[in-house]
């Protein structure tokens, strides 16, 4: 099992939801990256999310272009996130990092060569925006030996035919993009959240977790009452941007937000426990 999974199963165990915070790898500037990483994982998180700067991230909204923007001044490239990830690993053996970025890079590097490389630098999962599952297969040949999650993506607007086509082809977990458009933007609906949670578990057995939309720990709460997990980006690149002057004030701004996310998550949880206990 790997380190995805075993997260997911000790969280199951203590009846809590994943907290996956987003970070783009090398903003605003490679040397702030493996401490924001630390502060996260103190301040509460469960799971990393490393982006990968790509000149063109199509997916991405103002708040996520911009610090890849920020990233890339600095020429920041996928061999320096692998390496970034394998001095984290040096203090912290347990948190699970997942990769997030666009397809080009990763054929640059080779396949066979980026599966053997983030293997060895503890990275655990991957998730490449515009690689559709069944193109996956080159990717996949390397990664399921080696024990590297490949995460997909299920849109609001994915087809049940397809759903079942992600789900048999995904590991780690299957990632819910709560909303169209690019992220960043738009309203949560949490009730029609719930009812793609419950398709995509009707058809795998995997956590689901749900981005795109959340930004505080009421939003979180929400959200972490009817998945598996939670993830969260833009807001906290957000923070990153308007702090930049001071880094020590950007990395307490995110752990602050982090830790508000993990008390409002773990909230009901919590009290439980101390019933139980008293």
């Amino acid at each position: 099992m790997s380190r995805i999974g075993a997260r997911f199963s000790q969280l199951a165990g203590e009846a809590r939801k994943a907290l996956i915070p987003y970070l783009t790898a090398g903003d605003p500037n490679p040397d702030f990256t493996v401490p924001l990483m630390h502060a996260m994982v103190e301040a509460g998180a469960d799971i990393l999310e490393v982006g990968v700067p790509f000149s063109d991230p199509m997916a991405e909204g103002p708040v996520i272009q911009h610090a890849m923007e920020r990233a890339l001044l600095h020429h920041v490239s996928l061999q320096q996130v692998i390496d970034m990830v394998a001095t984290f690993r040096t203090k912290d053996a347990t948190t699970p990092v997942l990769l997030m970025g666009y397809l080009n890079p990763v054929e640059v590097m080779g396949y066979e060569t980026f599966v053997n490389k983030a293997s060895a630098a503890g990275i655990d999962g991957v998730l490449l925006v515009d690689l559709p599952p069944e193109e996956a297969e080159a990717l996949l040949k390397y990664a399921r030996p080696a024990g590297l999650d490949v995460i997909f993506l299920v849109a609001p607007t994915t087809t049940p035919q397809r759903m079942k086509t992600i789900a048999a082809t995904s590991s780690g977990f299957v990632y819910y993009v709560s909303l169209k458009g690019v992220t960043g933007a738009g309203h949560l609906n949490t009730e029609e959240v719930q009812r793609r949670v419950t398709e995509i578990k009707s058809v795998s057995t995997l956590p689901v977790g749900v981005g795109f939309g959340i930004k505080d720990g009421a939003s979180a709460k929400s959200i972490a009452a009817v998945a598996d997990a939670v993830v969260v980006g833009s807001a906290l690149v957000r923070l990153i941007e308007a702090n930049i002057p001071s880094l020590d004030k950007t990395r307490g701004a995110v752990a602050d937000l982090i830790s508000e996310m993990r008390h409002a998550m773990d909230g009901d949880s919590r009290q439980s426990a101390v019933k139980m206990q008293s």
